[in-house]
C-alpha cells in the first residue's frame, strides 16, 4: 500500500511530488520488457516466471513486461536516494508526471497478473484446450 503525506493539492507539482512520497514506490521494483507471448509455450514460460516470489507480469499500451519487486540497494531508510548525485541515467530521466503517488500503476494496465493463479485463469480463457 502506498503511504502519502497530507499536503495541500495546490502545493504539489511534478517538481515537488517526490518530496511528498513517503515510501519511494518507484524505487522498489524493476520492470523488464519481454516479447509478446503468443503460444501456449510462451504462456507456460510466463507461468514459471510468476511462480517465483515477487514476480508479476503485465501488459501496458500493447507491450508486455515482467515486474520484479526488489528495492534499490541505494534507497535510504528515509526513502531518499543514497547516490542521488551519481544515480544512473534512467533514474535521472524518470518522469513523475504519472506515478504510484497518484494511483496504483496496475489500475492503468491493459492486463495485470499478480501471480500464478491469475495468469493461469487467463491462459485457460485464451487457450480453450489449455492443459490438454
Amino acid at each position: 500500500m502506498t503511504r502519502t503525506s497530507p499536503i495541500p493539492v495546490e502545493a504539489m507539482t511534478p517538481e515537488t511530488k517526490c518530496g511528498y512520497c513517503t515510501n519511494s514506490k518507484c524505487c522498489t521494483y524493476v520492470t523488464q520488457a519481454i516479447d509478446t507471448p503468443r503460444s501456449k509455450q510462451d504462456f507456460d514460460y510466463l507461468l514459471w516466471q510468476v511462480s517465483h516470489r515477487n514476480v508479476r507480469v503485465y501488459k501496458d499500451e500493447g507491450d508486455w513486461y515482467l515486474l520484479l519487486d526488489t528495492p534499490c540497494n541505494h534507497l535510504g531508510r528515509d526513502g531518499r536516494c543514497g547516490i542521488y548525485e551519481t544515480r544512473p541515467q534512467i533514474c535521472r530521466e524518470h518522469s513523475n508526471d504519472y506515478c504510484e503517488f497518484d494511483a496504483p500503476a496496475e489500475d492503468g494496465f491493459d492486463l495485470y497478473f499478480d501471480g500464478y493463479d491469475a495468469l493461469l485463469k487467463y491462459c485457460k480463457k485464451r487457450f480453450k484446450r489449455w492443459g490438454r
